[in-house]
């Protein structure tokens, strides 16, 4: 018998533990090499545990338990035959899909909302990735797996079967009663925690609000949105813009590009762009590295990989360390107006808002303009008033006149007569 033990990696310096968040496989499984065995949750990020070999594996923590950094979690024995998984996945396949098909067919065709309880259960991470793509929330499905979680395969059978109507769902809502729910805090979860905390006590944060007139920007992606999609790929969105903006906002205002070290200031000389993006385990502020130097079409493109790979629970610490500026967009949840944390050790966060129709006084007369709120928080120890004002304006200016991002925040004609 040949056994092989798998050690919990290290996700990062200086971290000594993690907790053990989900096990994708179970003791007996029989798996191949390098599939996922487990969900690993660190203060910085979460990572997957994979088999290093083929066999069958034995558990040796339990989901939620801290476990030290390697530290055995996992036996394989390598003895079992590939062969025998074969045999075993085709029997459980026949049993999951009679599981898995009553309680889905009970919820779609028979249309007993009295009887049908929706569980809100954690999705697993393929489920979870389409039910994004097809704007499904989990009290639309009943889980199957494991402690009432959701698997792929029931978000595949509902949405072949159909959805519960908005009635059934609705009435499946609050059902009055007195009971309480508790649940750990994930390690990452305490830590954004007590960063937060940490942010509010030791910087002298302020907030300063402009709002941009954005009929450029729309008639931009109006006019150009097929052909950008026909040579890249891919949509323009409005955080390529606003990136690209900044990057040219932060060479004129250095200061806001920097971040307090001990009892000195640093400037970085480049500009690394933290897009605060959605995932299924919270937000998370993936690096847009040398933004400064991308075009509109790269920085789509980054911001595009980083969020599939947050929504994949692909992101590594290298993903997410080491930015100097963040800008996060409350707007797509319809955030009007916020003022957004910093995002420590840097000194400065953008925050973006929805766009509203507004009527605006434009040369004497009343006009209707899609307007943003736009927030900039910044560390008062660093960036004065004076800093922090202008550097809002310049990328107010630059997103109102996109020509201006291309002459270093300069009309043409300002260029052309060297002013």
């Amino acid at each position: 018998m040949a056994i092989v033990e798998l050690k919990v990696p290290s996700p990062g310096e200086s971290i000594t533990e993690v907790v053990i968040a989900r096990w994708v496989k179970n003791t007996g499984d029989i798996v191949e090499k390098d599939d996922v065995l487990a969900e690993i949750d660190s203060d910085k990020a979460t990572l997957t545990l994979n088999a290093e070999e083929s066999g069958k594996i034995e558990v040796l923590a339990a989901e939620g338990d801290t476990v030290n950094v390697g530290q055995v979690v996992v036996k394989i024995d390598t003895s079992f035959k590939l062969e025998a998984k074969t045999e075993t996945a085709k029997v459980e396949v026949k049993v999951e899909a009679k599981k898995e098909a009553a309680p889905v067919a009970a919820v779609t065709s028979n249309h007993a909302p009295a009887s049908t309880s929706y569980a809100s259960g954690t999705p697993s991470i393929s489920a979870a990735k389409i039910m994004a793509e097809n704007n499904i929330n989990p009290t639309q499905l009943n889980g199957t797996g494991k402690d009432g979680r959701i698997t792929k395969q029931d978000v595949l059978a509902a949405l072949s079967n159909g959805l519960p109507t908005a009635a059934e769902v609705l009435s499946n809502s609050w059902k009055g009663g007195r009971e309480k729910e508790r649940a750990k805090m994930t390690s990452l979860r305490k830590t954004v925690a007590k960063r937060l905390v940490a942010v509010k006590n030791e910087t002298a944060m302020l907030t300063t609000f402009n709002e941009v007139d954005m009929s450029a920007i729309y008639a931009i992606r109006a006019k150009y949105k097929d052909k950008f999609k026909e040579v890249y790929g891919s949509n323009v969105g409005f955080m390529s813009f606003f990136t690209k903006a900044v990057t040219e906002a932060l060479y004129h205002y250095p200061a806001v590009n920097g971040m307090i070290d001990g009892e000195e200031l640093v400037y970085n000389k480049y500009c690394d762009i933290g897009i605060a993006v959605s995932a299924p385990k919270g937000l998370m502020v993936p690096v847009l590295r040398n933004a400064e130097l991308m075009s509109i079409a790269d920085i789509e493109k980054g911001i595009k990989d980083l969020a599939v790979k947050a929504r994949d629970g692909k992101l590594t610490i290298e993903d997410m360390t080491g930015g100097t500026f963040t800008i996060t967009n409350g707007g797509v949840f319809g955030s009007m107006m916020s003022t957004p944390i910093i995002n420590p050790p840097q000194s400065a966060i953008l925050g973006m808002h929805n766009v509203v129709d507004r009527p605006m006084a434009v040369n004497g007369q009343v006009v209707i303009r899609p307007m943003m709120y736009v927030a900039l928080s910044y560390d008062h120890r660093i960036i004065d008033g004076r800093e922090s004002v202008g550097f809002l304006v310049k990328v107010k200016e630059m997103l109102e006149n996109p020509s201006r991002m291309l002459f270093g925040g300069k009309i043409p004609e300002e260029v052309l007569l060297g002013l």
